[in-house]
């Protein structure tokens, strides 16, 4: 079978969709191209299966809806398969629609939310709800149409019906998943153009699925991922060994939701260095604030750590209790002097334009936004507004209360506020927003930038352009 795992052309004034790979979707002034793990999964299975697989990431390459649709029909694909997420779904059902004659399947965090939607919206052919979508694909193609063969999961018409083989479950072994094909997927298109990379060039993979939390409202992957799973550190391991080996990669993003704690964290760390990868490139990796001591930081420096990313959300108490963060305010400070002084580079997301938060409380976030970077103690950080997706306790909380300014999809993409903030206009949230990103601009901020990457003249010059594209993201009638 001739399978084809494609991402079409967005256009948009907006910018560059961040759809591969992304857990808070953002138009991009400045294109960042993140490597997508499962579906790259995905396509290495089919391959490994017997089938010809097309990975075509028309955003990534670049390409115009003319050159994409010639690829595209130039590999005569039986089935075409398309991620898609909240703020480009009507997007993606007007593709569709407009593609008669491919048969085509839906995959994503909104369409396991909402899987009716999407088949009543447009002519898709079937919906592979939950994160394990590579895993149920596969069973899809080699079920042939005989839904008794269906995993849980799957939605599907048949005689003029729309019929669902039920919830979706989270029972595959990891481990069994082939490493991904490189080349088949065109990693070189990931592998520079990535604000986490400071070395390149870098990939992503994922040590688990996917965050071992799993419970903060307003993450749209806990609608995938609602259960942790994990690889074995060693074939981890030998996995980034082939990497660099084989690909001279000198960054690499595991980019599990939270990476793997405990003792698979220390056996992991202590593997690196016994092969003595820790000298040959460096590792990114998202992680909690409240769960690792100093020494498991420095340990993991020694390993070739450089950047570890946390979600603060806010620093509100109350805010983060509904949020079920599981996280106190004082743990984000001590936490971030920890990685800090443990060598570590550490970045931060912040959220703005909580419903129940005003101006005393957006300035909270944005006085330890700036503290923090002011202390040296991180030194990226990223600002998003608040977006509660389908499927997520933040989006029913929200629905149920009146407190959702539009169920128009299109409109959840960060660039305005989707939610009702009785409390704070819009305009004073974006400001919000800028004042952070300024917070790079104050003397000993600067300070301890020069002092990380001394003689690094490209760091600088990448800064500055991400810096200026986030301004732009965020911009209002004054700054």
């Amino acid at each position: 079978m001739r399978i084809a795992i494609a991402y079409p052309p967005l256009k948009s004034w907006k910018g560059v969709p961040l759809l591969t790979q992304n857990r808070q979707f953002q138009w991009f002034s400045r294109p960042t191209y993140i490597f997508p793990v499962v579906p790259a999964t995905a396509a290495t299975m089919l391959k490994r299966a017997g089938h010809e697989v097309l990975f075509l990431d028309g955003i990534a390459a670049e390409l115009s809806p003319e050159e994409f649709d010639a690829r595209l029909g130039g590999f005569k694909p039986d089935l075409v398969v398309l991620e898609t997420k909240t703020p480009v779904v009507k997007r993606h059902w007007a593709w569709i629609d407009a593609h008669p004659g491919y048969r085509t399947i839906l995959v994503g965090d909104h369409v396991t939310a909402l899987p009716g939607e999407s088949m009543d919206a447009c002519r898709v052919e079937a919906i592979l709800t939950g994160g394990d979508w590579d895993f149920l694909l596969l069973n899809y193609i080699d079920a042939d149409g005989d839904v008794a063969r269906y995993e849980p999961g799957i939605w599907y018409r048949r005689d003029g019906r729309v019929e669902s083989t039920g919830r979706f479950r989270l029972d595959h072994d990891l481990n069994s998943a082939p490493w991904i094909d490189r080349d088949l997927v065109h990693w070189e298109l990931y592998a520079k153009r990535n604000g986490n990379f400071k070395r390149t060039p870098g990939t992503y993979i994922m040590s688990g699925r996917d965050c071992w939390h799993a419970k903060c409202t307003f993450c749209s992957w806990t609608t995938l991922y609602p259960t942790y799973r994990t690889r074995d550190p060693i074939d981890v391991v030998d996995e980034i060994e082939m990497l660099v080996g084989k690909y001279g990669i000198r960054e690499l993003m595991d980019d599990s939701g939270s990476l793997p704690v405990g003792g698979w964290l220390t056996s992991f760390c202590n593997e690196i260095i016994r092969r003595g990868l820790n000298k040959k490139l460096r590792i990114d990796c998202n992680m909690r604030f409240g769960r690792l001591a100093f020494e498991d930081y420095k340990l993991m420096r020694k390993a070739g750590f450089r950047l570890v990313l946390f979600g603060v959300e806010s620093a509100n108490q109350a805010t983060l209790d509904r949020f079920c963060k599981a996280l106190k305010v004082e743990d984000v400070e001590k936490g971030a002097e920890w990685a800090s002084r443990a060598g570590l580079d550490v970045h931060l997301t912040f959220m703005f334009g909580h419903a129940w938060e005003g101006p005393a409380e957006m300035e909270n976030t944005v006085r330890l936004a700036r503290k923090l970077l002011a202390n040296g103690h991180a030194a990226t950080l990223q600002c998003t507004l608040t977006i509660p997706y389908p499927g997520t306790p933040l989006f029913r909380e929200l629905k149920e209360k009146d407190g959702l300014a539009t169920l128009d999809w299109d409109e959840y993409d960060q660039r305005k506020a989707v939610t009702k903030t009785p409390l704070a206009t819009e305009e004073e949230i974006k400001c919000a927003i800028r004042r952070v990103y300024r917070g790079f601009l104050q003397p000993r901020a600067l300070w301890h930038v020069f002092r990380r990457n001394l003689f690094d003249f490209s760091f600088y010059y990448r800064g500055v352009r991400y810096l200026i594209g986030h301004l732009m993201d965020f911009r209002g009638k004054s700054a």
